[in-house]
């Protein structure tokens, strides 16, 4: 075993990666050498720390120093002030709320303390190319407890006992999920992990496969001995080269040390796993179109029933779970129900992942308790709106997530709350809308989106969404009338109804939200008038055109 004196986290997460963080890594090292550091020193490049309009950042353990906008002349000169001399360079140091994890007693900085981190854990943290850092913090107990200490039934109690509840759209409780596919009777069974991610705004499951892999593929082995499943698939977007590159190499340390393939911890059970790569199509979010796009076929939504759990890929049961989902397994089943009910509320127990995007200070990945209001997490970790501007709107959920307005700043972020106005926690996504924007053109952008994305298999959305955009349009041009948006809302609600699949059915929830909670905008457009001055006649026609 080697030690080090000093430990250089590198952060890379996709937006880091952009930034230019392996660059800085690289340089580093070779500064690290250079000086002759390099059996003292060791450079990690570890997941996404969180705030992501920061990076390239670097952490300089055991001191916790962290570094933001890191530029690799800047990583010179912390080589050779802080890692030769012992001097942290106060000038390049960021001083606010980040993260930053002290080798000795795991303790956070103040932009963490709002925060509770169970699906991040490890994230940012350990090097997740390295199983053995994975190891050393109880990687892999779980599913040796689950395994060797557990039946397949008890494993299911658990999962329900807990109240986890799918982290991906429909909220539907995850141990109900599993016990339908353990009933089922049939000679083989699945775990799909639902890497797709295609809502705009939403990355939170692609750092979570950046940061911490192994913690997915030990909740898929907990699943699939759960449900008697000896076969797992992970269905990535093709574009999330990181997370494709880190999944694989996990599944192959993995293998190598028999955690994955034929009789896993002496238990006589088996389990695999295979990564599937997407083409970027929206629709195969969906899990029958995903299921769909694995076997080889258009990525198409089924006609349900029946459902995966029953008939799903290549007509076996199947559990459909997201990333966030599957990585809550591992640390319920090592600590408990009871821990994991600690966290959150009553009915929505434990925490939410979400990517905080839009007009908001400290824009990332953040993880915080279920209940949590959205005042919280904007004011608090989002450090609040820049330039001084008001909150007008948040979406939440993603694209096709609610938008809620300053009055629901204080209601708590849990399915039923959320229910109760109109919205959802979603995929995870939240925007957050200064009110220098335009509530129509905000309509606009998100109707664009649902017409693009269709994937044209059923009549009323396929055409509607395209109707919908039409329509908007003409109130951004100030040339509809009240007919028109009565329509639109009627035609939503059909969407709703007759839809295939989820695109089409939600797209009454955006559409719906805007006009309750900011109908007084939109009767100024049916008069002529956008309060906030981006809509004109002209403006509009060369904005719908482009």
């Amino acid at each position: 075993m080697e030690f080090y004196r000093s430990h250089v986290l590198v952060c890379g997460g996709s937006p880091c990666v952009a930034a230019g963080c392996r660059a800085v890594r690289d340089e580093i090292e070779r500064c690290v050498k250079e000086q002759g550091l390099d059996r003292e020193v060791r450079v990690i490049e570890t997941g996404c720390l969180g705030p992501c309009d920061l990076g390239p950042i670097v952490v300089v353990y055991p001191e916790g120093t962290v570094y933001s906008r890191v530029t690799t002349g800047a990583a010179r000169e912390i080589v050779s002030e802080h890692l030769v001399k012992g001097r942290p360079v106060k000038k390049l140091q960021y001083v606010g709320e980040l993260p930053a994890v002290s080798a000795a007693d795991d303790k956070r900085t103040d932009y963490f303390q709002i925060q509770k981190r169970i699906v991040l854990d490890n994230v940012g943290i350990i090097d997740p190319e390295s199983i053995e850092e994975y190891i050393a913090r109880d990687g892999y107990l779980a599913a040796g407890t689950a395994l060797t200490k557990l039946s397949p039934a008890g494993v299911i109690e658990t999962i329900k006992r807990s109240g986890l509840r799918g982290r991906g759209g429909a909220a539907f409780p995850t141990g109900l999920k599993l016990g339908f596919t353990a009933k089922a009777e049939a000679d083989q069974k699945y775990i799909i992990c639902n890497a797709d991610e295609g809502e705009p705004g939403t990355f939170k499951d692609r750092l979570i496969l950046e940061g911490d892999p192994h913690k997915v593929i030990e909740g898929m082995i907990i699943m699939g001995y759960a449900v008697g499943a000896t076969r797992g698939y992970i269905y990535i977007r093709g574009e999330y080269y990181v997370s494709i590159e880190r999944i694989e190499r996990a599944i192959n340390q993995a293998r190598w040390l028999g955690l994955l393939g034929t009789n896993l911890f002496g238990s006589g059970f088996d389990f695999d796993i295979e990564v599937k790569k997407g083409a970027g199509a929206y629709v195969c979010g969906e899990e029958t179109a995903l299921i769909e796009s694995i076997e080889g076929k258009r990525g198409e939504p089924r006609q349900k029933p029946p459902y995966p759990g029953t008939s799903g890929l290549w007509g076996k049961p199947t559990v459909v779970n997201n990333v966030e989902t599957i990585a809550n397994i591992p640390p319920i089943v090592l600590h408990g129900a009871d821990w994991y009910r600690g966290f959150g509320t009553s009915t929505s127990p434990g925490t939410k992942v979400f990517t905080l995007t839009g007009n908001v200070n400290n824009k990332g990945l953040i993880e915080v308790p279920m209940g949590i209001t959205l005042r919280e997490v904007i004011y608090g970790v989002g450090g609040g709106i820049p330039g001084g501007r008001s909150f007008k709107l948040a979406q939440t959920g993603g694209t096709a997530g609610g938008c809620v307005a300053e009055a629901h700043l204080d209601i708590p972020m849990d399915y039923e709350s959320m229910q109760s106005v109109g919205s959802a926690l979603g995929s995870g996504a939240l925007l957050i809308i200064d009110d220098s924007h335009c509530i129509v053109d905000v309509a606009c952008s998100l109707l664009r989106f649902f017409a693009h994305e269709s994937c044209g298999q059923c009549t009323p959305c396929r055409e509607g969404a395209a109707r919908l955009l039409q329509i908007f349009n003409k109130l951004r041009e100030f040339r509809a009338s009240q007919a028109d948006l009565d329509l639109a809302m009627e035609l939503a609600r059909v969407m709703q109804g007759s839809s295939l699949c989820a695109l089409g059915q939600s797209v009454i929830v955006p559409l719906g939200t805007i006009m309750e909670h900011f109908q007084g905008e939109i009767q100024a457009h049916l008069h002529g008038c956008c309060p906030t001055g981006k809509c004109s006649p002209s403006g509009a026609e060369s904005a719908s055109a482009s």
